[in-house]
C-alpha cells in the first residue's frame, strides 16, 4: 500500500485564471482566433479533452474583456452554473467568468489534477455560495488542498485510472448499445402489428368511442391537497404505462365538479402537451379518479378495448402521425378536434386480444432488460468514484 502524501494548497501548485466575457453585441469581438468555452458547453463534452470552441473571440474581444487564454494542458473548470464541469484544453484558450483556469505548476502533472477534482465535485460544491446559483470563488478554490506525490507515482495513477477509465466507458458503451438495441425491438414489433393486412376495418377514431375530451384545464395552484382524490399528470403517462407517483391529490368536492373527466377503468389517457402521444390505460385502481391536461378517451365496448388503443397511439406510425397534426411551435400540443379525426385499423376482439397479451409480455422483457442495463451503468459509475477515492488516499 502506497503511503498518502501530504496536501498542498491548489494555490501553491497552480496559478489559477478568471475568465471574462466581452460585449456580446459587439460583432468585431467574435469569431477570431481565439477559442473560448463556458460551463454549458464544457457539460456537453464526453472526452476530457478540447482544442475547439462553439465560439471564439478575436483580439479585440480578448482585449475588452477580463477572458485570459491559458496555455494547453491545463485544467478549466466550471465554478458556477454548475459547478464541477471539467476539461482540459490542448490548445491556448479562455473561458468566460463561469469558469476557472488552473495552470499546473512544475510539481503538479494536468491530468492528475484533472482526476482529483473529478474526485472531489461535492466538497467543491460545499464550498460554493450564493441564494439564486452557488458559485466557487477562486479564493477558495486555492485553499482547497491536493495531495502531491512525485511525478511519477502521479503518472503511475493516472495511466491507471485512463485504462479503468477507457474500459468502464467502453462497458456503459456497450450497455447503451444492448439497451437501445430491446427498445428497438419493441418499437419493430409496434410498427408489425399496425402494418396491418386483410380482415382490419378502418375507422374514424371518433366513431368508435364514447368520451373523447380533455381533463380539467386551468391554474392547479390552490387545487393540491396532502391527501384526497389521486390527480393524474402527464407526468405519469409515458410508454404504455401509467405510474402514479403518489404526489398530486384533490379534494374530493373538486372531482364531483369536473365529473366530465372523472377516469373509468379501461379509458385511454392521451398526453396532451409536451411528450405527446404517450398514453396508457386507466387501471381499476383509478377508477373515479381525475386528471390534468391530458385526453381522456372512452372505448366504444364490444368495438375497441382501451389497451389496443393505447398500443395503437404508442406505435411508432402514430408517434409520426401525432407530429403531423400537432399545434404550437415552442411546446407541442394535441386537441381534442383533431385527434377524433385520426383514422384507426381494427382487427376483431380476439385478435386484438391476443396482440395486446404478446405484446406485454415483450415489453415486460424490454423493461427487464432496461433495468438491469440501468443497474450496469450505476455500478460502472459507482466503479468510477470508489477508483478516484482510492487514488487520492494511497490506495490505487
Amino acid at each position: 500500500m502506497k503511503k498518502a502524501q501530504p496536501n498542498q494548497p491548489i494555490g501553491a501548485i497552480c496559478e489559477v485564471v478568471n475568465g471574462g466575457t466581452p460585449k456580446t453585441g459587439v460583432a468585431e469581438y467574435w469569431g477570431g482566433e481565439h477559442q473560448w468555452i463556458t460551463p454549458a458547453e464544457m457539460g456537453k463534452r464526453n472526452s476530457p479533452y478540447v482544442s475547439e470552441t462553439e465560439r471564439t473571440l478575436t483580439d479585440l474581444g480578448l482585449a475588452n474583456s477580463s477572458a485570459s487564454p491559458m496555455p494547453p494542458y491545463s485544467v478549466i473548470l466550471s465554478t458556477r452554473a454548475p459547478i464541477g464541469h471539467l476539461v482540459i484544453n490542448t490548445v491556448p484558450m479562455a473561458t468566460n467568468q463561469g469558469c476557472k483556469g488552473l495552470i499546473p505548476g512544475k510539481a503538479i502533472h494536468h491530468k492528475f489534477l484533472y482526476y482529483y477534482l473529478g474526485s472531489i465535485v461535492d466538497l467543491l460544491n460545499a464550498l460554493g455560495t450564493g441564494a439564486t446559483f452557488r458559485e466557487l470563488s477562486g479564493g477558495k478554490l486555492k485553499e482547497v488542498t491536493i495531495p502531491v506525490p512525485p511525478l511519477p507515482e502521479q503518472q503511475r495513477i493516472v495511466d491507471i485510472l485512463d485504462e479503468a477509465f477507457e474500459n468502464i466507458a467502453t462497458g456503459k458503451a456497450n450497455a447503451e448499445k444492448n439497451l437501445q438495441n430491446a427498445h428497438a425491438l419493441f418499437e419493430s414489433h409496434l410498427q408489425s402489428i399496425f402494418t396491418y393486412g386483410g380482415g382490419w376495418v378502418k375507422k374514424r377514431l371518433g366513431d368508435v368511442v364514447t368520451r373523447l375530451t380533455n381533463g380539467y384545464v386551468g391554474p392547479t395552484r390552490n387545487i393540491y391537497h396532502e391527501s384526497g382524490v389521486p390527480y393524474l399528470l402527464a407526468r405519469h403517462v409515458k410508454n404504455n404505462r401509467l405510474m402514479f407517483d403518489g404526489k398530486t391529490f384533490i379534494s374530493d368536492d373538486f372531482n364531483r365538479k369536473h365529473k366530465k373527466s372523472m377516469l373509468k377503468a379501461g379509458d385511454v389517457l392521451l398526453v396532451q402537451s409536451g411528450h405527446i402521444g404517450h398514453s396508457a390505460v386507466v387501471t381499476e385502481e383509478h377508477e373515479g379518479h381525475n386528471c390534468h391536461a391530458m385526453i381522456v378517451i372512452t372505448p366504444v365496448k364490444g368495438v375497441v378495448t382501451g389497451a389496443f388503443l393505447s398500443l395503437f397511439f404508442n406505435s411508432p406510425g402514430m408517434r409520426q402521425k401525432f407530429e403531423e397534426i400537432r399545434s404550437g411551435s415552442t411546446v407541442p400540443h394535441l386537441t381534442c378536434g383533431a385527434v377524433k379525426e385520426l383514422s384507426v385499423a381494427l382487427p376483431d376482439l380476439p385478435t386484438q386480444q391476443r396482440l395486446v397479451d404478446h405484446s406485454q409480455k415483450l415489453n415486460a422483457e424490454t423493461q427487464r432488460l432496461a433495468s438491469l442495463y440501468e443497474q450496469k451503468f450505476a455500478a460502472l459509475e459507482a466503479l468510477k468514484k470508489s477508483l478516484l477515492d482510492q487514488a487520492f488516499i494511497g490506495q490505487l
